[in-house]
């Protein structure tokens, strides 16, 4: 049986896959590593980690969910959350929440000071999920589908504008 407790000291904190590694200007912006939980203890309908950010960097560019809502618990550090068009100072202990929505819901989080910024975010998981990301006029779609003949899970992520959608009969 899985152990439904972690310790946060104990969580491995590991960078991103290359996959999803920022090239170029990007790398300039974005820095993080990330501890998986959720799945850890045995998480089922919430997603769960631990983020951390150097002084100067984002985790993830300027985004909304359209189904998933967020909420991040600052463990330690300082920074600002950009939220809509407002931006807001954080601090260790500050609770936020980013519920679905439209461009108003956008959010994303800095460290603004000299520390690593360290926080605890829990998301709900329900898939289909579309991403808008309002300052790239980009979105993202992720969904769970069905496992594989052998069981194993299968993940359909795709990233673009809406101006790079096929025609519905494409192909057929």
């Amino acid at each position: 049986m899985t152990s439904p407790i972690v310790n946060i000291a104990d969580i491995e904190m590991l960078p991103r896959p290359p996959t999803f590694a920022p090239k170029g200007v990007a790398a300039e912006r974005y820095e993080a590593k990330m501890g998986f939980v959720g799945r850890k203890i045995g998480a089922k309908a919430l997603g769960y980690n631990v983020t951390t950010v150097p002084p100067g960097k984002r985790a993830f560019p300027f985004h909304n969910h359209q189904v998933n809502e967020e909420m991040f618990f600052v463990l330690a550090g300082t920074g600002e959350i950009r939220i809509g068009v407002e931006t807001f100072p954080i601090r260790q202990g500050d609770v936020i929440c980013c519920p679905a929505g439209g461009p108003e819901t956008a959010h994303q989080i800095m460290n603004t000071g000299s520390e690593e910024l360290r926080y605890l975010a829990v998301s709900t998981q329900q898939s289909p999920e579309i991403t808008e990301y309002p300052d790239s006029g980009r979105f993202g779609l992720l969904a769970q589908l069905a496992t594989n003949e052998g069981g194993a899970p299968r993940t359909l992520m795709f990233v673009g504008r809406e101006t790079d959608s096929l025609n519905y009969w494409d192909g057929e």
